[in-house]
């Protein structure tokens, strides 16, 4: 074949990718059936011109179109693993996490019940063998989410339910490769039935292995590429390679499934690659990564459609009413899930609510695409697979497929008009009204100061503004008319805006490299996690969702139990290190958040709700403040080092921008500015590296490390070591209750506590104690002790506790220093002996 040819019409295809995403807006349809229908009728076009008697003049093309090297190898091992890579790229981790229950059932559940479903009505309704009928219904089973989300998105649905959506069209890709994979040994099998045993069999070798292949290489690869820090179109090369070879890795060599491998892959390079890799790099490769998967998903739906004519050549009349079936059970089987076990897993509160009206927009946009094609397309080519069963799985997945791009994908967006999806809601539509009134007023004002700069013409001025009031007082009127939004709503709403400003906030701190890349991500997190709790529960939601923000998660109370148990310090202290830079990051953010309210929110929902925002924006400011000051308690010397770091990477950003606005004004030429970058660079990445946090050493050595001992000889910093007890104490956790008698001294190793008595409160840190007033005061004293962030305690009971004062001067003025702080006489708790030395 012509290469010159063939290059032509690959360039030809470009333009066409390029021309039916302006076409799709134009014509208000999901772009992948736009491209879709453009590759059946260039298809179809190739066909008619190399059978018709017209003319010949266009034999060489068609005969190029229809000789292009189309084969299911070529999607399943060029164009998928991009696809399914650049996925787990752009996925928000953190978020996804929330709702990891219903999108894995979602995933695995839905896969296989649309295959059961398809398999045995298939197997009712015809006499194919029941391999071959599952076959079938695997391949049908996956679905293409690219449609639903973005018309979601252009409708400004929860982004939570668009997540839902990415996150089951990910993983069920995977799920139902895998039951392909099955299936088809079976069907090559001369189509013997399969039994649950050895499908059972099978699986932990395609999961296991894959999720260990992918892991294995993501870490790797991640790896290398935090050793080529100055090299960015190396890391991103690097990248590239990464999805082909762990897929091709995990096929041929250990049998495991590929597309798991891949996924994997791509989540551990999206979870560990923002903290290794420059901020800039990363961004850059993100980037680079959506190109291509715009390419590949693009060329996959228009080469695939290429073959759909050819096909569709050897259909049968017979073939209609399979295609039917097919289109039923699958409809059906993603209905029992959708108004069945959704709704079921959000009684049992693992799923958050969906409404009606959108689980039925899911249905009816659960559109098949090119995966679907290219495993039919497999199943076609293979010659292990009889000739009427591969005509037979070919038609209906095509035909299947056509039906969901054609007739679901061309009336989508009319079904969510139906059922009022792209309406605002009658509260929205007053806040719209009100807007409006609110930014035309601010509109005017700049105008007029506008017109006094330029000093343009007065009548003209006088003209234009006539016609703006008239527009105002409308809009005023309009206003006032509509319904009146409940000051609840209005609260919503200004937490809703106020969490989207944050979220604005720390994407411009993150360009600016004021936040790091990893700390970046995580308060983006919960920058929308405050968004969606603001949406779905007002008020409360917000407060509940900021309370999460600042808590000690799971993973950190694990990773104490294995500093305290086991003795291995690194998760521990690597999320201590994490959460003293998300803390500090977060204050930031919080403090910039004032001036929005009062300039913002206020003119827009008045000052009552402001006030109510600034009072939930202040207890947010102050749960932040307590949380660092527990922490700078534990460890002290670490809050400077970071605060140290932050100031030297702000001066650096200072100093970047000086030597661009010289480049800008001419001062410098590129010469120097790229020199100057080169040095700033290397400074910069010096900047970046976060300083090591060294977690309490062992028992004995906290002992010599307390000043209260300082005077004690050796034996006797030996017996005390013998005579103390270890404790760990969570954040949170009440270590004295006031209506509990005190029987035993805490001395602080590390971390913080807060005491509160007689209505005042103080925070000690490490190296300090507490409890001796409730054992040395004659009356007992009603004090509450709380662990404010996670602490390592050392606990003497009351007579080694006296024995040991009785030989300690500097515990004796500890004691005596505590005393003075809280007002109280240091006479009352010590002998006169003691009190008079």
């Amino acid at each position: 074949m012509d290469i010159v040819l063939v290059t032509t019409v690959i360039a030809s295809l470009f333009l066409v990718i390029g021309a039916a995403e302006p076409l799709a807006a134009q014509l208000r349809l999901p772009y992948t059936v736009i491209l879709a229908v453009l590759g059946i009728l260039i298809g179809s076009g190739a066909i008619f011109f190399l059978h018709t008697e017209l003319t010949d003049a266009l034999n060489p093309v068609a005969e190029a179109i229809l000789g292009l090297p189309i084969r299911s190898n070529v999607f399943l091992y060029v164009f998928l693993p991009t696809l399914l890579f650049q996925a787990t790229l752009g996925m928000n981790l953190r978020r996804m996490l929330d709702d990891w229950v219903p999108i894995l059932v979602l995933a695995v559940v839905a896969v296989v019940v649309a295959t059961l479903s398809v398999g045995y009505a298939l197997a009712w309704a015809s006499a194919l063998p029941l391999a071959v009928c599952l076959l079938v219904g695997a391949i049908v089973s996956t679905t293409d989410p690219s449609a639903v989300v973005s018309i979601f998105r252009s409708i400004s649905a929860p982004q939570r339910l668009a997540r839902i959506i990415e996150g089951e069209s990910l993983l069920n890709d995977a799920a139902a490769i895998a039951l392909f994979g099955l299936f088809m040994g079976f069907v090559m099998l001369e189509g013997s039935d399969p039994s649950l045993g050895a499908a059972l069999a099978r699986f932990p070798i395609l999961i296991g292995g894959g999720v260990l292949t992918g892991w294995l290489a993501g870490r790797l690869t991640v790896w290398v590429m935090s050793l080529l820090p100055q090299h960015e179109l190396a890391q991103i090369s690097i990248s590239v390679a990464l999805p082909y070879l762990v897929y091709i890795g995990a096929e041929q060599s250990i049998g495991a499934s590929g597309v798991i491998a891949v996924v994997v892959a791509g989540l551990t390079m999206n979870l560990t690659g923002p903290g290794l890799l420059p901020p800039q790099a990363w961004s850059n490769l993100r980037e680079v990564w959506d190109l291509l998967a715009h390419w590949a998903m693009a060329l996959i739906f228009i080469l695939a459609a290429l073959l759909i004519p050819r096909i569709l050549e050897e259909v049968r009349a017979g073939d209609f009413m399979l295609i039917g079936v097919v289109v039923l059970a699958a409809i059906t089987a993603r209905s029992v899930i959708l108004f069945g076990l959704l709704p079921l897993l959000t009684v049992m509160r693992v799923s958050p609510a969906v409404d009606g009206p959108y689980r039925a927009a899911i249905l009816w946009g659960g559109l098949r695409g090119a995966v679907t094609l290219a495993l039919a397309l497999a199943v076609t080519e293979s010659v292990s697979v009889p000739g009427e069963i591969k005509r037979v799985v070919g038609i209906l997945a095509t035909g299947f497929t056509l039906f969901t791009l054609i007739v679901q994908g061309a009336t989508l967006r009319t079904v969510i008009g139906w059922l009022g999806l792209d309406r605002l809601s009658p509260m929205d539509q007053a806040l719209s009204r009100q807007v409006v009134a609110v930014a035309l007023q601010t509109v005017r004002e700049d105008v007029a100061r506008t017109s006094e700069n330029y000093e343009l013409s007065r009548d003209i001025v006088r003209s234009e503004a006539k016609r703006f009031g008239k527009r105002l007082d409308k809009a005023v009127k309009t206003a006032e008319e509509s319904v009146d939004i409940l000051d609840r709503d209005r609260v919503t709403l200004g937490l809703v805006a106020l969490a989207g400003h944050e979220r604005d906030t720390i994407l411009a701190r993150m360009r600016e490299r004021t936040i790091s890349a990893r700390m970046a991500d995580q308060v983006l997190s919960d920058a929308d996690r405050l968004i969606e709790g603001a949406q779905t529960h007002g008020r409360r939601g917000y407060q509940l969702a900021a309370r999460r923000s600042v808590a000690y998660g799971r993973a950190f109370r694990a990773a104490v139990w294995l500093h305290s148990r086991l003795r291995l310090s690194g998760p521990l202290a690597r999320m201590t290190a994490d959460r003293f830079e998300f803390l500090l990051s977060q204050r930031l953010i919080l403090r910039d958040l004032n001036a929005f309210i009062h300039g913002r929110i206020r003119r827009i929902h008045g000052r009552q709700v402001a006030d109510v925002l600034h009072d939930l924006l202040s207890r947010r400011i102050e749960a932040v403040e307590t949380a660092l000051e527990g922490l700078r308690l534990q460890y002290p010397g670490y809050a400077d080092q970071l605060e140290r770091r932050f100031i030297r990477r702000t001066a650096l950003r200072l100093e970047e921008r000086e030597y661009t606005t010289m480049l800008e004004d001419g001062l410098i030429g590129s010469e120097v500015f790229t020199d100057l970058m080169k040095a700033l660079g290397d400074r910069r990445a010096a900047a970046e590296q976060r300083p090591r946090l060294l977690i309490a050493p062992q028992r004995a050595e906290l002992v010599g490390q307390f000043p209260l001992f300082a005077d004690l000889d050796e034996a006797a910093l030996k017996r005390l070591g013998g005579a103390l007890r270890t404790r760990y104490a969570n954040a949170g956790e009440v270590i004295i209750r006031k209506t509990s008698v005190v029987k035993s001294v805490f001395f602080i190793a590390s971390g913080a506590v807060e005491l509160q008595s007689a209505g005042q409160s103080w925070r000690l840190g490490g190296g300090e104690m507490f409890g001796q007033m409730a054992i040395l005061m004659q009356k007992p004293r009603r004090a509450e002790a709380r662990a404010i962030a996670p602490s390592t305690l050392l606990t003497l009971d009351e007579e080694r506790f006296r024995q040991l004062l009785d030989g300690s001067e500097a515990l004796r003025k500890a004691v005596r220093a505590s005393a003075e702080k809280r007002g109280i006489d240091p006479g009352i708790l010590l002998s006169d002996d003691h009190a008079g030395e």
